[in-house]
């Protein structure tokens, strides 16, 4: 339609468009005001996934493209990974062990493959804390862990036997790591006998062979200094590890579970199994 009789038509277009414009604006600024809520309640940390995942289990019918452009949009980001700093001491006179794993992070049940690591907790001016972990490769849930000022030998074990502690027994599994003096000492490889644990080693100086245990160091750390040079002391240090540690396993979403946190992902796998 053309002339006169087309103003009409054209105007009656253009308010519907103003208005469906209207509408999703709207829409957007609820929907980003809701998503500020799930970023806050992470303390900053959640990306376009897990805050999808959130939305939706809270019955908010929403895509994860919609979630990124408001995102975008409202300048809303979660943490990004900072460069990796390599901590690992091997052990020249260590008798070599066996890659079980050959970088398969995967497991059919709880309780049969772990990956553990250390990582460095910067305190202050040169000074460090030192957390060692075992993770469950079929959950990826944190089994075990220590924190200590000190790298020795009891700095792993203890991780370990806290492990053993939480899961009952962990005869039978396969724990990986990679080649620091504390895990290609005697005295692991003997807490291993005891417990009954095969050991499995990756390359020296190949971070990609515990890339599993590597990825929760960075996001723990990522996570938890939420981009400070280091934790405002010692005991802060390891207050917000215990509320991290545990929000991990219970509460945070992981993507290798479907977006369910390791603890719930167990659960729904038992149940499951009983099931069938």
């Amino acid at each position: 339609m053309s002339g006169a009789g087309g103003r009409p038509l054209q105007l009656y277009k253009w308010r519907a468009a103003r208005e469906a414009r209207a509408a999703r604006e709207q829409a957007d600024v609820a929907l980003a005001e809701r998503i500020r809520a799930v970023h806050a309640e992470w303390d900053g940390t959640y990306g376009r996934p897990r805050i999808t995942a959130d939305l939706r289990e809270d019955g908010e019918r929403v895509n994860h493209k919609r979630v990124g452009r408001v995102m975008r949009t409202y300048g809303i980001a979660g943490l990004r990974l900072r460069k990796r700093q390599v901590t690992t001491v091997p052990e020249p006179s260590a008798a070599a062990m066996p890659d079980l794993l050959g970088r398969d992070f995967t497991a059919s049940a709880p309780n049969t493959k772990y990956v553990g690591d250390i990582t460095y907790l910067p305190v202050g001016d040169g000074e460090f804390l030192y957390l060692a972990t075992v993770i469950d490769c079929f959950s990826r849930r944190l089994v075990g862990w220590s924190v200590a000022d000190h790298m020795r030998t009891s700095l792993v074990t203890d991780a370990f036997r806290a492990a053993a502690r939480v899961c009952g027994s962990l005869s039978g599994a396969v724990f990986h790591s990679d080649h620091g003096a504390q895990y290609s000492s005697r005295e692991f490889a003997s807490v291993c006998a005891e417990l009954e644990v095969k050991q499995s080693m990756g390359a020296v100086g190949t971070s990609a062979d515990n890339a599993l245990a590597e990825s929760f160091n960075a996001t723990l750390k990522r996570e938890t200094l939420r981009g400070a040079r280091r934790f405002d002391g010692a005991h802060a240090c390891r207050l917000a590890v215990f509320r991290w540690t545990t929000r991990y396993n219970t509460r945070r979403r992981h993507s290798a579970n479907g977006q369910q946190a390791p603890i719930a992902y167990e659960q729904q796998s038992a149940t499951l199994t009983l099931a069938a």
